[in-house]
């Protein structure tokens, strides 16, 4: 078990399912991860759904608005930043969308909702009382996320001067995947424009780390998700499986290889 006490600026910090049944995305994630969940209320008709993996904050869930209805049931990425004020500000001089503009989520934090140069949205959030995950670096935690974009030099050159990311290749990886650094830390990769469909909008797709992938994929069907990449392995690095929830929400889940 890996406490979190604190998320750099920077990095990932919360993951958040926007669904259109919140009530069947809890019963699917739980028997997935072995997250329990708390619903608070949010207004006199929605609840906020928190999940807890042995007692730590990992995720969360909620409903989907009128306002939200254009696009499919998906995941939220936050990214921590010191001032969503000023971080949503420079984001757009740097060619960004401030979809939602920066604001108080009770006394737990500040965020905003962007939308990079290239499509893809993210959320940042500057903490109060509540710091985003508590739990990480074990299974049934966030522990990558890959950036699906159409233009890979306009997204790193975003990233780069917004958050001060650094978008490296493997030294043996000939696939042309990149992998995001960020103060001498891998916390995601960008993938081959030409891997991409063109029909697929630009998009943040979250990892979970899991003991076994094959095991979880087939317990993601049985539940009622769908494989869109059934469990592969990368060599040396582990095996992975993307996969729809009931909903259609897309995420992917990894195992890492074992080392000696």
């Amino acid at each position: 078990m890996a406490p979190i006490a604190h998320h750099a600026p920077g990095t990932f910090c919360w993951i958040e399912l926007a669904t259109t049944d919140q009530a069947a995305a809890k019963y699917f994630y739980s028997q997935l991860f072995g997250w329990s969940a708390s619903d608070f209320a949010m207004g006199s008709d929605e609840v906020y759904t928190t999940f807890h993996l042995h007692s730590f904050d990992t995720a969360a869930a909620y409903t989907m608005r009128s306002g939200e209805k254009d696009a499919p049931p998906h995941w939220n990425l936050y990214i921590a930043v010191e001032n969503a004020d000023a971080s949503a500000a420079k984001a757009a001089t740097l060619g960004a969308t401030v979809n939602v503009a920066p604001f108080d989520v009770n006394d737990f934090g500040r965020m905003a909702v962007l939308q990079d140069p290239t499509g893809a949205k993210f959320c940042i959030w500057q903490a109060n009382q509540h710091i985003g995950t508590t739990i990480g670096s074990v299974p049934g935690t966030l522990c990558w996320a890959d950036l699906s974009t159409p233009d890979t030099a306009k997204a790193s050159s975003f990233y780069k001067a917004q958050f001060g990311w650094e978008f490296v290749s493997g030294e043996s990886d000939k696939s042309g995947y990149l992998h995001i650094q960020h103060q001498g830390n891998f916390l995601g990769g960008v993938p081959p424009v030409g891997n991409r469909s063109h029909n697929m909008p630009p998009h943040w797709l979250p990892y979970f780390a899991v003991e076994d992938c094959d095991a979880i994929a087939v317990l993601a069907e049985l539940k009622g998700g769908k494989l869109v990449l059934p469990p592969t392995t990368m060599e040396a690095v582990g095996r992975m499986s993307v996969i729809t929830d009931p909903q259609g929400a897309v995420f992917a889940i990894f195992q890492a290889t074992a080392t000696p």
